[in-house]
C-alpha cells in the first residue's frame, strides 16, 4: 500500500486523559506516514508531551503494533531507537462480493496481501453466505497469531436501502446491507463489519495500489455487471450520506430509451456495463461475464454492437462527472474484461468539450487504471487498516 510521496503533516495530538484511543492512532499514523520515527520525532510532530508518547509507545510495542530497530549513532547523549509499524501487528478481511463470485483478500498492518480466497456463488443471499464469509475468516485467522485481526470490510453493489432499487434487476444483492445480517456477521466473527458501495471500495484500491497514488481529485468508472462510480475528492474517500453516492448508472442518457429495472428508461447502465454486453452477446444478464470467451469470433459482431452504443454513453458519463465534480482524471476499472475496457476507453476520445478540456492538464481526462481485479477487496480491507491506524483515516492520505 503507498501514498503520496509528498510529506503529510501528522494530526494533532491531545493530552486530555480520555482521548488516550485517539493519540494512539496519531502515534501510528505519524510513523505510518514516516516509515520510521524516533520517540523525540514523535514528540515534535504530534505535540504530546514526551511521556504520553512513552507510555503510547511502550503499550503499542507491547501489543506488536510496533517494531524497534537498533539505536541510531550519536554524536552524544543516548542513541534514539527508531520505531515503525509491525506488518504482523494486525490484519484485516476485505470481501468483494458479486453476483457470481465472492473475492476474499486478507492484508496486513503495512498494507501488503498476505491471503486470498476465490468462492463461485449464484446470487447469494446474506444467509447463504454467511457460513462462506464466516468460515473465510476463520481460516485466515488459524494462519495468525491470537487476536490479531481487526476487521472486516465487505464491499458489493449499491444502490443501498433505496425501495424500489435494491432488491430487482440483474446486478441487485439483496439483503446485504441489513443491520440485522452485519449483526450476526459481528457475532460470529467478533470482529467489526464495514460495508461499503463497491465503487467506492475500488477508488480507495485503485488510490492505494494503482495509477491514482498520487493524485487529490478522481472519478472512477467501476465496471462490474452495472456501471457505478466512487470518488475520491480533496485527499477523501466521499461515499454520501447513505453510501449511495457515485450510483451513475441510472443516470439518464437517452430520454425515453430502453427501460431500465429500476423503473426509468434510457438509464447509463442500460448501454455501458457488463450487462448490457452479455445482452448483445446474446446471453442472459444474469449469466458469469467470466466464463464467456470473449476472444471467441462469434461474439466479434455483439462486441461491435456493444461499443457502438457503450461509447456514446461514456462519453455521456465522463461529460456528467467532469462537469460536476471538476476531476484531474476519470479511471475506468472494474471486472469487465480489461481488452474491453481499453477499446472502449480508446473509441471514446475525442471527449466532449467541458471544463476539463485544458492545456494544462497533467493526465489524460479518461484512463484505465491499474490496480487490478482485487481492486474492490483491497480497497475494502484497506479502509479497516486505515480506520486503525488513523484518527481520521482520509488524513493519513493527505498529499
Amino acid at each position: 500500500m503507498h501514498t503520496s510521496s509528498r510529506s503529510n503533516r501528522p494530526t494533532t495530538g491531545t493530552n486530555l486523559e480520555h482521548a488516550r484511543l485517539h493519540n494512539r492512532r496519531v502515534v501510528l499514523e505519524a510513523i505510518r506516514q514516516a516509515g520510521r520515527l524516533t520517540r523525540a520525532d514523535l514528540t515534535r510532530l504530534t505535540s504530546l508531551t514526551a511521556q504520553t508518547i512513552s507510555n503510547i509507545v511502550a503499550e503499542l510495542v507491547a501489543e506488536s503494533m510496533l517494531t524497534t530497530h537498533a539505536p541510531e549513532k550519536t554524536a552524544r547523549g543516548q542513541p534514539p531507537i527508531p520505531l515503525s509499524i509491525n506488518p504482523d501487528g494486525g490484519f484485516s478481511v476485505g470481501f468483494h462480493v458479486e453476483q457470481h463470485q465472492v473475492l476474499a483478500v486478507l492484508l496486513d498492518l503495512k498494507g501488503s496481501t498476505r491471503g486470498r480466497r476465490v468462492h463461485a456463488v449464484s446470487y447469494p443471499s446474506f444467509a447463504d453466505a454467511l457460513p462462506l464469509l464466516a468460515g473465510t475468516v476463520e481460516t485466515f485467522r488459524a494462519n495468525l497469531p491470537p487476536d490479531r485481526l481487526l476487521g472486516i470490510g465487505i464491499a458489493l453493489p449499491g444502490p443501498f436501502g433505496v425501495e424500489g432499487m435494491s432488491a430487482v434487476g440483474p446486478t441487485s444483492m439483496p439483503g446485504w446491507d441489513d443491520a440485522a445480517s452485519l449483526a450476526r456477521l459481528r457475532e460470529l466473527t467478533r470482529l467489526p463489519v464495514l460495508l461499503e458501495n463497491d465503487a467506492t471500495a475500488a477508488a480507495m484500491g485503485e488510490r492505494l495500489y494503482g495509477v491514482a497514488g498520487g493524485l487529490r481529485d478522481f472519478a472512477y468508472l467501476f465496471f462490474g455487471h452495472g456501471l457505478g462510480a466512487g470518488f475520491y475528492l480533496d485527499n477523501r474517500l466521499y461515499s454520501g450520506h447513505w453510501r449511495n453516492a457515485g450510483e451513475i448508472g441510472h443516470v439518464i442518457a437517452v430520454p425515453d430509451g430502453k427501460p431500465c429495472y429500476c423503473g426509468k428508461r434510457g438509464c447509463l447502465e442500460r448501454y455501458v456495463s457488463g450487462a448490457s454486453l452479455l445482452e448483445h452477446l446474446g446471453i442472459g444478464v444474469d449469466q458469469n461475464l467470466i466464463d464467456v470467451d470473449i476472444a471467441d469470433p462469434r461474439h466479434a459482431a455483439g462486441i461491435e454492437r456493444w461499443l457502438a452504443e457503450a461509447v456514446p454513453a461514456l462519453r455521456h458519463a465522463v461529460n456528467v462527472l467532469e462537469s460536476l465534480l471538476d476531476p484531474e482524471t476519470v479511471l475506468v476499472g472494474g471486472t469487465l474484461f480489461d481488452d474491453i475496457l481499453r477499446r472502449l476507453i480508446d473509441a471514446a476520445f475525442p471527449l466532449h468539450p467541458s471544463v476539463s478540456a485544458r492545456a494544462d492538464r497533467g493526465h489524460e481526462r479518461l484512463r484505465l487504471g491499474t490496480a487490478g481485479p482485487d481492486c474492490v477487496a483491497l480497497g475494502a480491507a484497506a479502509l479497516v487498516v486505515l480506520a486503525e491506524l488513523s484518527p481520521d483515516y482520509q488524513a493519513l492520505l493527505k498529499a
